[in-house]
Parts: C-alpha cells; sequence; structure tokens
C-alpha cells in the first residue's frame, strides 16, 4: 500500500503538535503552608472553603479535642453542645455552612451541619454511627454510615432526602466529598480487604484509583472535577495525590515524616490537609497548585 507524500506531511504536522503541547503542558507542583493552632498538641486540617478558611480539629494541652475553623490569623473553636468527647469538622462551603460529626455520650459519631452557632445533626433513618464529610454550595451533604448489622454505606442528603450509595461488589462503602454537579467521591473496601476510590455521577460508578498504590482513598472534590486522594504504598507510608485533567500527582509535606494525608479542596487550587513529624506531631497544612 503506498501512502500520499501528503498525508505523511499531515502525520508529521499531527505528531510534532502533540510533542510541543506535551512539552508546554505545565507540571502541576505545590507550595506548602503549615496550619497550626496555637499553643495546641496536636492540629488536623480536614477541609478548606473557597474564601481559604479551613476546618479541622486540634488537641489541647488537656487532651481535648475541638473542631476548628482557621480563616487567616483568626482561629475559631467549634463544639457541639452535644459531644463529650470530641468535635470534628471537615467541610466547610461558600455558605460558610460547615459539616462533620461529634462523639455522643454514647461513643457513637453524629453527623452535623453548623452555621452561625446553630448545629443540626444529621443522619439517615436507622444509622448507628453517621460520619458527615462533604458539602455543595447548594448544602447537599455527602458521608458514610454503619447500619445496626454493621454495614457501612456511603449516603447523600439533598434538602430532608437521604440516598444510600453502594458500590457494587464493594464490602463496604463510603461517600467523601460531592460538587456542585453532584459528582460524588467515593471510598470502598474490596475483596482483599483493601480501600479502593470510586467516582460516581448519579448514574454510574467509575474506578478511581492512584498509579502503583497499595490503597486509594479519594477525598474531596471539586467543581472542574480535580479529586485529592491520600494513598498508601507497599510499605505502609500514607502520601497525597492530586487528579487533575485526567492525570495524578504524587505529593509530600516537605516536614512529613512517612505520613501526609490531604483531604480538602477547594476550588481555588488550594488542598488541605495534615502530615505527621518526626517527633510524631500531627500538623496542618494548606497547598496551592
Amino acid at each position: 500500500m503506498k501512502i500520499r507524500k501528503s498525508s505523511l506531511h499531515l502525520l508529521w504536522a499531527v505528531l510534532a503538535f502533540a510533542l510541543v503541547t506535551a512539552a508546554q503542558a505545565p507540571k502541576v507542583t505545590f507550595k506548602f503552608t503549615t496550619l497550626d493552632v496555637k499553643a495546641a498538641t496536636s492540629t488536623q486540617i480536614f477541609g478548606i472553603g473557597d474564601s481559604g478558611a479551613a476546618v479541622g480539629d486540634y488537641v489541647d494541652s488537656a487532651g481535648a479535642t475541638h473542631g476548628v475553623m482557621i480563616s487567616g490569623k483568626k482561629v475559631t473553636t467549634i463544639d457541639d453542645p452535644k459531644a463529650t468527647s470530641g468535635t470534628f469538622c471537615y467541610n466547610i462551603n461558600s455558605s460558610a455552612t460547615i459539616v462533620g460529626y461529634y462523639i455522643a455520650s454514647s461513643g457513637a459519631p453524629v453527623g452535623f451541619t453548623y452555621k452561625k452557632g446553630k448545629f443540626t445533626d444529621l443522619g439517615p433513618s436507622g444509622a448507628v454511627d453517621v460520619y458527615a464529610l462533604g458539602i455543595d454550595s447548594k448544602g447537599d451533604v455527602a458521608g458514610y454510615f454503619y447500619d445496626s448489622s454493621g454495614g457501612e454505606h456511603g449516603f447523600v442528603k439533598k434538602g430532608k432526602k437521604y440516598t444510600t450509595l453502594d458500590v457494587p461488589k464493594a464490602s463496604g462503602s463510603g461517600a467523601w466529598g460531592i460538587n456542585d454537579k453532584g459528582d460524588v467521591s467515593m471510598f470502598w473496601i474490596d475483596s482483599s480487604g483493601d480501600y479502593e476510590g470510586a467516582l460516581y455521577n448519579g448514574k454510574k460508578y467509575t474506578t478511581i484509583n492512584v498509579p502503583g498504590a497499595l490503597q486509594s482513598i479519594p477525598h474531596s472534590l471539586d467543581n472542574a472535577g480535580d479529586v485529592v486522594f491520600s494513598w498508601i504504598d507497599t510499605g505502609g507510608i500514607y502520601h497525597g495525590a492530586l487528579l487533575t485533567k485526567g492525570k495524578y500527582y504524587k505529593f509530600d509535606d516537605p516536614k512529613a515524616s512517612n505520613y501526609t494525608r490531604p483531604d480538602g479542596l477547594n476550588n481555588k487550587h488550594q488542598v488541605a490537609g495534615f502530615y505527621l513529624d518526626s517527633a510524631g506531631v500531627y500538623h496542618g497544612f494548606e497547598a496551592s497548585y
């Protein structure tokens, strides 16, 4: 078969364009800033809003765990009045509504939303333990719960309606992040007992795993579809990863000692999480990319 010269010229032009485009594609890099509560013995950050306000928890000198919001230099302690042994803030939306959970007197975690000083419990009917982890700008909430038989299920709350999400063939599922399009990032447990990731678009579940990871746990996602992960290597070390435009970028906080866990992601190219230092102390961080 003969190939026309014009076809060859076109082929070389396409290949040359592809090579130039690949060479010009910017490499994603991260700039880290530590976020710690002053005088705390430990700080963990789980979420970050578009305003840059970060939420999480800290442990005080007496060993008590408190929810927290860090906005610039302002630090606000957030304690659910029903909590007996800890309040944990996991995400914040553009309306400054915070979602998380607290530990009740029964020892069970109870999901909540918090806005302007008001806490509201949430959770599907019949749920035993409820973890509320993600919230979009409309106030829709994502999380997971355990039923009375010990089964682990993801959920999405829209208005007063709860929808249970279970990844097919998983022995346990959990929803983590939700964006304004209704996409939900999920983790699930496979037949080997390892964590894998999934993206649910309201109709189907698509597996998303960090290449080379032993286990992948997707956390928050933004409106562009970027997803932030923590992942575990074969040595049991925790790292961070960002899925953006179809590519995975792995990273670690430069101050970390074998443990980096990014949880939060906003629409302003900011990631938030926490790391473990060489002394065994947790510190929060924000990273711009």
